[in-house]
């Protein structure tokens, strides 16, 4: 009865499965591998902010470009406080409020965008705290430009003037009359009363869309497996029925039908005794 298992169609058949399922397993293994490795990455990420914070600050110019490596360090620049912007949908604390960043215009010509703090609501420019005059030296984590649609960061357009969805210099060049930091700083301690905003990790180390992409990709590898050895058993039955069958004389239907018409056809083919 198990004969058909010789056929080639059933040893392509075997061939496929023995091949699918070990690459199927191995492709699984590698994405919850890389899911893994993003948690790991995460944790790590998650604790460097805290000991960066613990860090003595470096001068802004040591630390650029912003890098994983730079990303969430302590620094202190010196400047004075220039256009104010205000970031809106952007919560903290599970509440929702509105960043307030004021550009810190330094020796060096260009500017640096510092979010000096958090407040509640909708953004309201009576509601906000004047920055501070004259010469003042900040403090606070160096954070890379955003992107806007990325990790929370509204990609909206069309906001009222002296707002801004992003903190990024590609934003921020088309809002004021000098070039400015392709980075930001957040204080540690919130100005004039305001919250202040934590340092977020590099960007690519956070449990991010990609990360559960990895956990999805993960399950529908072993759901192929499952699917394949599925597939073979409900085959091998089938065969099985269809060998039973035969030994009985039981056909299908279809296949009753396809022997009459090869009977028929076999007799019209027939010459007839006249030989005509």
């Amino acid at each position: 009865m198990y004969r058909f298992l010789l056929t080639p169609r059933w040893w392509g058949i075997n061939v496929f499965v023995l091949l699918a399922i070990p690459f199927c397993v191995f492709m699984g293994s590698w994405q919850l591998g890389r899911f893994e490795d993003r948690v790991d990455d995460h944790r790590d990420a998650e604790a460097r902010v805290a000991s960066d914070k613990r860090e003595k600050a470096r001068a802004l110019e040591s630390l650029l470009p912003v890098t994983k490596a730079t990303s969430g360090r302590q620094t202190t620049a010196t400047g004075r406080y220039d256009t104010q912007l205000l970031v809106p949908d952007r919560t903290l604390d599970g509440k929702d409020g509105y960043y307030v960043l004021t550009l810190l215009r330094t020796d060096g010509g260009r500017a640096l965008p510092v979010v000096r703090g958090w407040l509640p609501g909708t953004p309201d420019p009576a509601k906000v705290p004047a920055a501070p005059t004259g010469e003042v030296t900040v403090t606070g984590a160096l954070q890379a430009s955003e992107t806007p649609g990325n990790n929370g960061v509204s990609a909206r357009g069309g906001l009222p003037a002296g707002q801004t969805a992003a903190i990024s210099a590609a934003s921020l060049v088309n809002l004021v009359p000098y070039d400015v930091h392709d980075a930001w700083v957040t204080l540690n301690r919130g100005d004039a009363g305001m919250k202040a905003v934590p340092a977020t990790a590099p960007g690519g180390t956070g449990l991010d869309l990609k990360a559960f992409q990895n956990l999805g990709y993960t399950a529908e590898w072993f759901a192929f497996v499952g699917f394949v050895v599925f597939m073979w058993f409900r085959l091998l039955r089938r065969e099985l029925e269809f060998a039973r069958d035969a030994e009985l004389g039981l056909l299908p239907e279809e296949e009753e039908q396809e022997q009459r018409e090869q009977r028929g056809q076999r007799e019209h083919e027939r010459p007839s005794p006249s030989g005509v």
